[in-house]
């Protein structure tokens, strides 16, 4: 059913025929960056939060990103917790594996990480585990309908930050 309702969401924009189905898992960001053929960072997982009422609330972030529970506290005012496999399932309507920002069962808080930015596009999952579709920042701002971009990550692009260092000592 998950999957379905994805592909009504996006049916609103004429683009449920861009959402790609594949033969293997795409549930783990390793596994979606390779089944795709793209760096693990491109992906766009989604991240499922206890809101401060009973809604949780989304965060897209990229692949290589992890929430930083200092910036997260800031941003909203509790602490990070995340949902469980089950009340994920009964927030959004997806299971852990395919989870994403569109066809909700509720309607949920979104927010975009700013560790995406680095991206012409990006891939987030579209409900199952063995889907995707490409967007661009833009697209994925405007198809999640999300609130705002915000920085509450740490860990990305550290490999690039780390390369440019090792070239300036090179040099």
């Amino acid at each position: 059913m998950s999957l379905e309702s994805v592909m009504a969401h996006f049916k609103q924009w004429d683009r449920d025929g861009d959402v790609m189905e594949f033969d293997t898992s795409s549930a783990t960001v390793e596994q979606a960056a390779e089944t795709i053929g793209v760096a693990p960072a491109r992906i766009a997982k989604t991240l499922s939060f206890r809101g401060s009422e009973e809604k949780a609330i989304l965060i897209v972030a990229a692949g290589d990103a992890k929430i930083d529970n200092k910036k997260f506290r800031h941003q909203f005012g509790f602490k990070a917790r995340m949902l469980s496999p089950d009340e994920v399932l009964e927030q959004t309507g997806h299971a852990i594996g395919g989870v994403c920002p569109f066809g909700l069962n509720n309607e949920l808080e979104v927010y975009l990480d700013v560790s995406m930015h680095r991206f012409e596009t990006v891939f987030p999952a579209c409900g199952s585990t063995n889907s995707a579709i490409e967007l661009t920042k833009d697209e994925l701002y405007q198809y999640s309908f999300a609130k705002e971009w915000i920085d509450v990550c740490k860990g990305w692009g550290q490999d690039e930050e780390q390369s440019k260092v090792s070239q300036q000592i090179e040099v």
